[in-house]
């Protein structure tokens, strides 16, 4: 089950409106015209080979891309991390921080997200039910799915957990998360996670240091038979056992088809030990390997972007990844973890892109400053850079782009 269907905003219909992009650079150098119509990429021509129906957008000096998705958010506790006295976990103010970030992380390119949301304690179900209302808000957008994330599962203080679990996959959680780690029998909680997935046909998606190599294996073994999958991470500790030992649990990963998601801009609240998993020797056993990008701006980290293209870029000059895969963590494996339709910038394939400035994946990595985001065959989000020099002879000979006025300068 993926973690969203393609709907359309409440009490409408699908955008029908054909959308042409022009003169747009591909990955494999080509230069293209690309019509888009009903969500969906109806055709891809040499440029200037196709007819606009409607509205036309001048895409000359961007690179197009399938757009990123987002695979590890944290919008219950996002943008807090300068709040004054305890953070608010009413509906509305819960509602207003998930809706702000998911908004952030669309302006940067991502169009899906999955919001890794806790339930159970003092607050119950009310942060769950915000992010679904925000979810409901940002529809025609973005796609965001709920993560349930439960604190205790197994025993006597568990049983809550486990009955606020199911009754949060009915409330509308599309994926059936949390934290087997801090509770007293991680293997029992992974079992009731697993277990209440398999009932309801949700993905799970879990957070673990993956500093066990025992606890990894038998999480593959459990793991290996549930569709439509399990994702876990950030696995930061895999990183830290014998080469040896990481690479015959990232084998028994493979085989059981669990979906790494390592977190290359931090961490989160949930899993406190920090650093990156070992992508590459995850890789090279097979393991697919997505990137998200944790938390943002809370009491786990106070800083963060949220942007999937700085997650690509982390993990190609830190990580020794090529360009273009690690493009791919961001956005076609993290589609694919999140159970969504492929996107390629072909006729048939939904209309999911993201245009960047620039000519490469490389330069795009490095310098991705002027953006266009395209949710659904329609532009949902622009931002725009502009690099100014004052007068000087390098700037003339050079013919760097100058200010208006010759008399003013940085």
């Amino acid at each position: 089950m993926p973690d969203s269907q393609p709907q359309p905003p409440d009490g409408a219909t699908a955008d029908t409106t054909a959308l042409l992009l022009c003169d747009a650079r591909l990955t494999d150098g080509r230069t293209v015209d690309v019509r888009l119509s009903g969500g969906r990429i109806e055709a891809v021509g040499t440029a200037g080979s196709l007819t606009p129906h409607a509205t036309r957008v001048d895409l000359s000096g961007y690179l197009l891309l399938p757009a990123p998705a987002d695979p590890h958010t944290h919008g219950d506790t996002a943008l807090t991390a300068d709040s004054l006295g305890p953070v608010s976990y009413d509906t509305e103010d819960v509602q207003r921080r998930a809706t702000e970030a998911a908004l952030l992380q669309l302006g940067h390119g991502a169009t899906a997200l999955r919001s890794h949301v806790r339930i159970g304690d003092v607050h119950a179900l009310g942060p769950l039910e915000a992010v679904l209302q925000a979810r409901r808000s940002l529809r025609g957008l973005a796609d965001l799915t709920a993560v349930a994330v439960p604190r205790l599962l197994t025993g006597v203080a568990g049983a809550d957990g486990l009955a606020m679990l199911r009754d949060a996959v009915k409330m509308g959680a599309g994926v059936v998360g949390g934290c087997p780690d801090t509770d007293p029998d991680p293997t029992g909680y992974a079992e009731a996670v697993l277990e209440v997935a398999a009932e309801h046909g949700c993905p799970v998606d879990l957070h673990t240091h993956g500093d066990d190599p025992a606890r990894l294996a038998r999480l593959a073994a459990m793991a290996g038979g549930l569709r439509p999958g399990v994702a876990i991470g950030p696995c930061a500790g895999l990183a830290r056992l014998p080469r040896d030992v990481a690479s015959r649990a990232a084998d028994q990963l493979a085989a059981a088809g669990v979906t790494v998601v390592c977190m290359p801009q931090g961490g989160c609240g949930a899993v406190e030990l920090r650093g990156n998993a070992p992508v590459r020797l995850l890789r090279a056993a097979g393991v697919r390997v997505a990137a998200g990008s944790g938390a943002l701006r809370d009491v786990s980290n106070p800083v963060g972007r949220g942007d999937p293209l700085e997650a690509a870029y982390l993990l190609a000059s830190q990580g020794g990844m090529a360009a273009r895969e690690a493009y791919g963590t961001v956005a076609g494996v993290a589609r694919q973890a999140m159970g969504l339709p492929e996107v390629r910038v072909e006729a048939g394939f939904p209309a999911e892109l993201l245009a960047v400035r620039g000519e490469r994946i490389s330069g795009v990595l490095s310098l991705a400053y002027s953006r266009i985001v395209i949710h659904r065959g329609r532009v949902v989000a622009r931002t725009s850079a502009v690099r100014e020099y004052c007068d000087s002879a390098a700037a003339v000979a050079l013919e760097l782009p100058r200010q208006g006025r010759p008399d003013t300068c940085p």
